[in-house]
């Protein structure tokens, strides 16, 4: 079976967006990243959607044929995760996550790596906030609400796990 609606969850720095880009790349589907779901994007800055909006948006990428979404929030995107045929919980460690923000940050700087917001100093020290906040109290309660999609859910904890799993996907396409 070739997955067409995938849900990954992670910490900021935890490898998401890199895996989504990848998934959406090697099955042909569209990605999404919820903090554009929450944000309008504009040169001037960002603007956050009413919630009405934002869960219609939402609506409308999970009713679509199918759609790599991934982000951080778990509060709102329930349907997003009773419509996924799998779940991905990126489960990197703390010490992974703060390093990959640290080097994120200096290659935005740099302009190696685009981003969807603007990288100042104090965005860059809001990761960590969020990084910490994650760690203390938001994985928690995300392995919690995960336990009621148990039999689509994945927990990844590193590169070598992840890997593995992808080929395990990759071979099952090769079956059919």
């Amino acid at each position: 079976m070739q997955y067409k609606k995938i849900h990954i969850i992670g910490s900021v720095g935890s490898g998401k967006t890199t895996l989504a880009r990848k998934l959406s790349k090697d099955l042909h589907i569209p990605h999404y990243e919820l903090d554009n779901v929450v944000w309008k994007r504009f040169q001037t800055g960002d603007v956050r959607r009413s919630e009405r909006d934002r869960d219609a948006y939402l609506m409308n990428i999970v009713n679509s044929h199918s759609w790599v979404n991934e982000g951080v929030h778990y509060q709102w995107v329930t349907e997003s995760f009773v419509e996924a045929e799998l779940i991905i919980f990126l489960d990197t460690r703390y010490s992974k996550r703060t390093y990959r923000i640290i080097k994120r940050f200096f290659l935005q700087q740099l302009g190696i790596e685009k981003c969807n917001y603007k990288p100042s100093f104090s965005m860059f020290m809001r990761m960590f906030r969020w990084n910490t906040y994650f760690e203390k109290v938001s994985k928690r309660e995300i392995i919690e609400l995960l336990k009621k999609f148990d039999d689509k859910v994945i927990i990844i904890r590193d590169s070598t796990e992840l890997q593995t799993y992808l080929t395990k996907m990759e071979q099952r396409e090769d079956m059919v």
